[in-house]
């Protein structure tokens, strides 16, 4: 019975190994990727390392969170342990005080602790950057530190310090020679967790920071909205750096343990080494020469979508013009408005065709330059510009363009089910359980809206909610599955028939799988635009024109179309990518119909968005308590 017992333990051990260290190896393995798959392995390739290497912002990133993880463990570890010292001297009621409010920061969610923070630096007026950040890695690792050096105090001899000062110690001299030394366990063990915990934090740095600072989990966050398999390079990068450290640090005192006499601590050398490496990587990250351009020296503030500018378009707007480009990412529109009305300075934004509406109507954008909007337009496909809301391109230009439409299995939907069903293939039963829904309420509800007959820009309430129950008939009997960018890899692998789907993405699944096909039902769909516009509280405007004429010319063009996979607005370039030899040759989906009667974009109605919202979140609980 008892190795029985002993057998399933080390069987149920073996499993849970294999369920914590599963995943980092199937992340090291897709790293050698040759394709942007993230589950289908096509070949060994070191292209996603050298496209990690070649990425200014996630070189830097690496750099910032080394940086700031080993200053905020330093300074952390510093102040905690000087205070949990004062407090073993203190009165009672004080240390209990203090103690408790140490442990609060420990029990308080996150997220709480990030907006209490965020609030902090608003209300103070205090501009969130590198420093922003560090401040707050100092405050939430603090407490950790006490927390792991106050039971190593109050294990030691009252009497210790005492007897010091009696042999002829200086105070100084008795806490550094011999109370320290004591503690040392428990300092140590203090500044590995706080140095663990700013290396992993995500939540609180994405509310603290700004100013296109980003530390790596920002950083991957931002890169996981769209599949890019650099996210498992740097990640493999940091695991083996990790594991390089756990080694010297168990491995090498083996061997030092029976010396009696040598240098410095091994914990000194390496903070040392690392501290020396993080400033000399940062000098030489952030060291520019020096320039006579026009623009040398100024500062560019883009916010924009993740994962939505070309992999050299930084390197190459600097180069041309001197001035840094700094980019900031948002999650969705809303976010991005919530920002701009709240005060905070961007020099361009990049938002989508019903966004520009609503901050046109509130007043928060300014002109283009109309030399550079006449010098640009040229350029641009015809269809996309002069828009309703912004005749004459007054105020935004083109930065990426597409449709939504219906990504399918061409072994498993026939084309003439979907010119016969159009939309209405979501409710074919002969599907179901093979069908993704995107997680858009506008697309969605537009999706419905459409297959019904209205107009998707309609604000009837009677024909909004017949859209609503048109979506709940899908999700209730069809096993509909509501995704986001996961449907790009899922489809790509043919995991189901078909799917609602961004062009953009339809067209990289299609560049992945022959047999994937991009339909735009003819009851009409969503041709979007998503422009580049200036707010009136840009610092630097003339650099911002100076960006979209730039981002339109075609060698930046092509680099931003080809990486990003969304069509151009550049004319010359969506020909070239489209074209004999093009990343995207023949590819349907990359240049979506234009001018086609039925089609429509997004106009913005404030009521009618809030109806949507709460109609789209009651499809989701639907859904949900569906177990979809």
């Amino acid at each position: 019975m008892k190795k029985d017992n002993r057998i399933l333990g080390k069987i149920l051990m073996g499993l849970a190994l294999f369920f914590f260290y599963a995943p980092i190896l199937f992340m090291i393995v897709f790293s050698f990727n040759e394709s942007k798959s993230l589950t289908r392995f096509t070949g060994f390739s070191l292209r996603w390392y050298q496209t990690m290497l070649k990425n200014h912002d996630m070189m830097e990133s690496l750099y910032i969170t080394i940086l700031c993880a080993v200053l905020a463990t330093i300074i952390s570890t510093v102040i905690g342990t000087i205070t949990a010292i004062g407090l073993s001297k203190s009165k009672k009621i004080i240390r209990q005080l203090v103690e408790q409010v140490n442990d609060f920061p420990l029990m308080n969610p996150e997220i709480v602790t990030a907006i209490g923070l965020m609030l902090l630096f608003i209300t103070f007026q205090v501009e969130r950057g590198f420093m922003t950040l560090l401040l707050a890695h100092v405050a939430f690792c603090i407490p950790y530190v006490m927390l792991s050096v106050m039971p190593k105090i109050r294990s030691l001899d009252a009497n210790l310090l005492d007897a010091a000062l009696d042999l002829g110690c200086t105070p100084f001299q008795a806490l550094i020679k011999v109370l320290v030394p004591q503690i040392m366990p428990g300092i140590v063990s203090g500044a590995l967790i706080a140095f663990t915990m700013s290396f992993d934090d995500f939540i609180i740095s994405y509310f603290v920071t700004g100013y296109g600072v980003k530390n790596l989990s920002i950083m991957v966050y931002t890169m996981s909205k769209r599949v890019n398999p650099s996210v498992n390079a740097i990640s493999t990068v940091v695991v083996v750096l990790i594991t390089i450290m756990l080694i010297l640090i168990n491995v090498v005192p083996m061997f030092r343990k029976n010396k009696p006499v040598g240098p410095k601590p091994m914990w000194k050398k390496v903070v040392a080494a690392v501290v020396c490496v993080c400033v000399g990587f940062g000098l030489f990250s952030f060291s520019q020469k020096q320039s006579s351009q026009k623009f040398a020296g100024q500062t560019l503030h883009i916010y924009m979508p993740g994962e939505y500018m070309g992999e050299n378009i930084v390197d190459m707007f600097q180069e041309e013009t001197g001035a840094k480009l700094v980019v900031d990412n948002f999650d969705s529109n809303e976010q991005m408005y919530i920002k701009v009305a709240n005060g905070e300075k961007y020099d361009l934004l990049i938002p989508s065709d019903y966004m520009i509406e609503r901050l046109m109507d509130e007043g928060y954008l300014q002109p283009l330059d109309d030399t550079m909007v006449d010098e640009v337009t040229p350029l641009i496909t015809e269809s996309i510009l002069n828009p309703d809301y912004d005749p004459g391109n007054v105020y935004s230009v083109p930065y990426f363009w597409g449709s939504v439409g219906i990504v399918y299995d061409t072994n498993k939907v026939s084309e003439e089910d979907l010119e016969k069903e159009g939309f209405g293939i979501f409710l074919d039963q002969k599907y179901k359980g093979d069908v993704y829904l995107y997680d858009s309420e506008r697309d969605s509800m537009m999706m419905a809206l459409k297959n019904l007959g209205y107009s998707m820009n309609t604000n009837d309430e009677k024909e909004l909610n017949d859209a609503y129950d048109w979506l709940v008939k899908v999700v209730e009997t069809m096993d509909t599955e509501i995704v986001t960018d996961e449907i790009i890899d899922n489809m790509a692998a043919a995991r189901k028939a078909l799917g609602l789907v961004y062009s953009g993405d339809a067209a990289y699944i299609m560049s992945e799988n022959e047999d994937i096909g991009y339909f735009e039902p003819n009851e009409g769909t969503n041709i979007w635009v998503d422009a580049m516009v200036i707010p009136k509280t840009a610092d630097n405007p003339e650099l911002a024109n100076e960006f979209i004429r730039f981002i339109t010319q075609y060698d930046p063009a092509m680099d931003n179309s080809d990486y990003v996979g969304y069509t151009s607005p550049n004319i010359d370039v969506a020909a070239a990518l489209y074209g004999e030899g093009g990343t995207y040759e023949g590819i349907s989906a990359y240049v979506p119909r234009q001018n086609f009667e039925n089609d429509e974009s997004f106009g913005y109605d404030a009521q009618a968005r809030k109806i949507i919202a709460n109609l789209w979140a009651r499809v989701k609980v639907v859904a949900s308590n569906s177990g979809k």
